[in-house]
């Protein structure tokens, strides 16, 4: 059996020897064993679970839920389960490809509301814990963003318990977004404020920020970009597993 010194594994991957440690610290590596002297010895399945991981974890993520899903598959190669680690590869790559078309649908909704376009939907109310779940955000995130002004939620007159209405969830659609694409609240808020109030009734907040709807709409872009560029990935990751079980199997 072939074996490999730390250098060297770093080498033909592409990064410095303390990555590699790193990794296996991190358990993203199968436990490396060592030689009479105390030297690790890394074998082709090290060398194949760090091209997984690379691949998995090549881009940067802004979206923590994306890094801990990548994150999770890696580990569960490193365990030995790697049709497991194939499954949840297709699941993550539907996840993904669920942001992207919510991120594409809020980059729509932003883009009519700078262009002072109206958005007709029919009107439906849903509870705060359907609102959350159909988001995929903690109710906590929820009121959180209620509490720093982002959005006021209507209630009900009969019972006074918030009701979500069509505008409601356009407008969490849109910080969803904007937060996963580290678009500050303060931020959210100022441009919030530019749409409520007509696009330019203060001045000097226009003055103070250059560009808002160019920014908004490049910070939205960069998500998309950042979802295309982590689909990708996330097929690779899929074709190499499908090599490392292959490997294992002839």
């Amino acid at each position: 059996m072939k074996h490999y010194k730390t250098s060297e594994i770093a080498n033909l991957v592409c990064v410095h020897p303390n990555t590699v440690r790193l990794y296996e610290k991190w358990k993203l590596l199968q436990p490396v064993s060592r030689n009479c002297k105390g030297y690790r010895l890394y074998t082709e399945d090290h060398l194949e679970q760090m091209h997984l991981a690379r691949i998995a974890l090549r881009c940067d993520f802004i979206e923590g839920n994306i890094r801990s899903l990548a994150t999770a598959i890696v580990k569960k190669a490193a365990q030995g389960e790697l049709k497991k680690a194939l499954d949840m590869a297709y699941d993550y790559t539907t996840h993904i490809q669920n942001e992207l078309t919510k991120a594409e649908e809020a980059l729509e909704i932003i883009s009519k509301w700078l262009k002072d376009e109206s958005i007709v939907e029919e009107e439906t109310y849903i509870k705060r814990k359907n609102v959350a779940n159909s988001l995929n955000i903690s109710i906590d995130v929820l009121r959180d963003w209620e509490r720093n002004g982002l959005i006021k939620v209507p209630r009900s007159p009969s019972n006074n318990y918030r009701i979500y209405g069509a505008y409601e969830i356009r407008r969490l659609k849109v910080i969803r977004t904007l937060r996963n694409a580290n678009y500050s609240m303060m931020s959210i808020l100022r441009m919030f404020k530019y749409i409520d109030e007509g696009k330019g009734s203060d001045v000097k907040e226009i003055i103070d920020t250059p560009s808002l709807e160019e920014d908004i709409i490049s910070a939205t872009d960069r998500w998309i970009t950042t979802l295309i560029e982590t689909l990708e990935n996330a097929e690779e990751v899929i074709v190499q597993l499908q090599m490392m079980i292959e490997s294992k199997e002839t």
